[in-house]
């Protein structure tokens, strides 16, 4: 009967073994997202002078993603660059996939942008001298075609979150996404980099900023805001909207197929980034 009762204990012992690997698992690949939605509701509420934090549905999904809230850490980072930056620090996490940006970035030049998509053209003007860095990467993603054949794979058209997420190498052009995709938001281009421009960071229609997994964790991702959303000043804004508003608006109209937990999820009507052309002058 003892040996009975240890092996009882021992498969009760692996059993709680295996259910906190697991729940760390699920933890650790919602960290790994890269998405931008998952405290909108609890901001909201703040704002309106209500608190959401004990209301059953917004905590979850609040607690999931700590990485995405704002952080006195990001801010003051940003703070401590001065714009526009003459040397940019772009740390590799080894896959050499594409090469890293130059460090000297041309910070008196000015850029412009336009996103090519199967739905039309979005133009786009590059603040670089307020964010030297992410536009120098972002050129630089452009020259190197890393964002062609590539799909917009989020879009959110509720909750005070109006936006199109794009720039996540995963989702391919001849893919077929889906919401329970563990790898969907998740990709980046083999860097990172600080924040930036967070300083009075707000995102009204038009705004072009990064998506991150947290403080300092920019990479390839970004979202283009088409009606003015609330958000912590948490995103590197790097660019405004100059034409195709109307083409992120009628994706938005088209709504998702299917729902992710940050919110919104993936657009019914399909966009497609054939080319990104960077000028510069």
């Amino acid at each position: 009967m003892a040996g009975s009762r240890e092996r009882q204990r021992q498969r009760a012992r692996e059993r709680h073994e295996r259910q906190r690997e697991e729940r760390r698992q699920r933890q650790s690949q919602l960290r790994k997202r890269l998405s931008i939605g998952a405290i909108v509701v609890l901001v909201l509420g703040l704002v309106a002078g209500l608190s959401l934090v004990f209301v059953g549905g917004s905590t979850p999904a609040a607690k999931s993603k700590p990485k995405a809230t704002a952080s006195a850490s990001a801010t003051s980072s940003a703070a401590a660059v001065a714009e526009p930056a003459h040397h940019c620090t772009y740390t590799s996490n080894g896959s050499g996939k594409p090469s890293l940006p130059t460090a000297s970035p041309d910070y008196n030049a000015s850029y412009t942008a336009a996103i090519n998509t199967n739905l039309g053209k979005i133009g786009i003007s590059l603040l670089n001298s307020k964010a030297t860095c992410t536009v120098n990467s972002f050129a630089h993603l452009a020259e190197t075609n890393f964002f062609n054949n590539t799909q917009c794979w989020r879009v959110s058209n509720s909750s005070g979150l109006y936006l199109l997420q794009c720039g996540d190498p995963n989702a391919t052009a001849k893919s077929k996404l889906s919401c329970s995709s563990s790898t969907l938001g998740s990709g980046g281009p083999g860097y990172q980099f600080a924040d930036e421009n967070l300083t009075g960071a707000t995102y009204p229609a038009g705004t072009v900023a990064m998506a991150n997994g947290g403080a300092n964790t920019n990479g390839s991702q970004f979202f283009l805001v088409f009606k003015s959303t609330t958000l912590p000043a948490s995103y590197t804004p790097f660019g405004k909207i100059t034409s195709g508003l109307d083409i992120l608006q009628n994706v938005a109209k088209a709504g998702t197929s299917c729902t992710i937990q940050a919110g919104g999820g993936v657009p019914k009507k399909k966009v497609i980034i054939n080319s990104v052309t960077v000028k510069k002058s």
